[in-house]
């Protein structure tokens, strides 16, 4: 950490708040990231958030190729220093979320995120990769911990929710590593952990993934409301269509949309393309 912070200081970086900074140097820990996100000579990794580059030169050491990310052109000195040697990395100072991503894959071989993401853009980060991706193959990225929890949820369970059931569609997710707030600099508030997501193709079979997202934003408008109920507000259908959707659906007219699992959101969202309502 004091290596670290030295650096830093060297250079005369100033942490801004508003891209939320907390930078990682232990060691033993960086490995272990490394190795839960199953990186080979083989892999190409995209990291986004790269920071000061601890973790960006422990995936360059086990990786083919490493293109970092990060939104803050004053870690370049800091950047030029930790990841001096190193001839894999391509540090790339654009905004991920804003990036045209067709574009940039259109360049670039099949890959793996692995990151230490800012919080503030999980979410929305992790949407754009599950929406927009056709190459990245999965996600091994470092999170506040309860959105981890969120992320691995199951149905009827309080952290369940609209992203969860996006990310189910299209892959596998699990916490790998839980990680204490004591080992960032500066120390954020909260613990981490890293949560994996394994892509793979077809795993819920829908026959509209836009139809899918579009039911699952229904099945969250309002937890505290009826499936039923979100079916008629947010589609505007007449209640005795909407009772016809879920039976046809095969689900109780009164359930909320927090209890059904991502295979059953998938059915329902057949029977809303079948049925012409999205």
């Amino acid at each position: 950490m004091s290596e670290l912070k030295d650096i830093l200081q060297k250079h005369g970086f100033r942490f801004k708040k508003q891209f939320g900074q907390n930078f990682l140097s232990d060691g033993n820990l960086l490995r272990s990231i490394v190795e839960a996100s199953g990186v080979t000579k083989d892999t190409t990794v995209v990291e986004i958030g790269c920071g000061a580059g601890t973790l960006t030169r422990a995936l360059a050491e086990s990786a083919k190729k490493v293109y970092a990310f990060d939104i803050d052109r004053d870690l370049q000195p800091v950047l030029a220093e930790t990841l001096a040697g190193l001839d894999n990395v391509e540090v790339i100072f654009r905004d991920f979320n804003k990036m045209d991503l067709k574009a940039f894959e259109a360049e670039i071989e099949p890959y793996t995120v692995v990151a230490n993401l800012p919080y503030y853009i999980t979410t929305p980060l992790v949407t754009k990769l599950l929406e927009e991706s056709d190459k990245a193959q999965g996600l091994s990225i470092m999170v506040q911990e309860e959105v981890a929890e969120r992320f691995c949820a199951k149905e009827n369970t309080p952290e369940y929710g609209s992203i969860t059931a996006a990310i189910a569609l299209k892959g596998s997710a699990k916490i790998v590593k839980r990680v204490s707030r004591n080992l960032f600099y500066p120390r954020p508030n909260v613990d981490s952990a890293v949560v994996k997501i394994d892509f793979e193709k077809g795993r819920i079979a829908v026959k509209d993934e836009r139809a899918f997202r579009q039911t699952v934003k229904c099945a969250f408008l309002n937890r505290r409301k009826t499936l039923e109920n979100n079916l008629v507000n947010f589609f505007s259908l007449n209640r005795e269509t909407a009772k016809g959707i879920l039976s046809e659906a095969e689900i109780d007219e009164k359930a909320r949309g927090e209890t059904l699992s991502p295979e059953r959101l998938a059915k329902l969202a057949d029977v809303l393309t079948n049925n012409g309502i999205v």
